[in-house]
């Protein structure tokens, strides 16, 4: 049983304790399966122990939690707004697990473009991460 099926196996029991995925082949689609299956977190091999201890103790203390899990809708949408045309192709096609490759072919963009637009977009969103994006892309369905 992989982690994904494991947190899935969780959830199905109504076990509501953080899950943070740990992945030493992780992409971008495996990570938004994770977020979206419930896992407080996803992080992928090697990865510096501070990052680890990190997540662990956000997980463990609502104190230190996330804050993207509690953004409201309408906060999330408000950031959103701030994205330009483009930055918002390139987030929503990023939350879909897309590569900068596969972004930059679908909007006809030189690679390097799309990675100025995903910093502009992690940066306008607020988000450290993919899976906090992810997870502010989740909480608007």
């Amino acid at each position: 049983m992989d982690g994904i099926a494991l947190l899935r196996e969780l959830r199905l029991r109504a076990d509501d304790r953080p899950v943070i995925v740990v992945s030493g082949h992780a992409d971008i689609p495996l990570a938004i399966e994770a977020i979206g299956s419930g896992a407080f977190d996803f992080i992928e091999k090697p990865f510096e122990a501070e990052v680890l201890l990190g997540l662990v103790r956000a997980a463990l203390d609502p104190q230190l939690g996330n804050s993207v899990i509690e953004l409201t809708k309408k906060e999330v949408e408000d950031r959103i707004a701030t994205l330009t045309d483009r930055e918002r192709q390139v987030f929503e096609r990023l939350v879909l697990g897309h590569s900068n490759a596969s972004v930059a072919r679908d909007l006809a963009l030189a690679e390097r473009s799309v990675e100025i637009h995903r910093a502009n977009v992690m940066t306008k969103m607020a988000a450290s991460n993919l899976s906090q994006l992810v997870r502010m892309a989740l909480s608007l369905k």
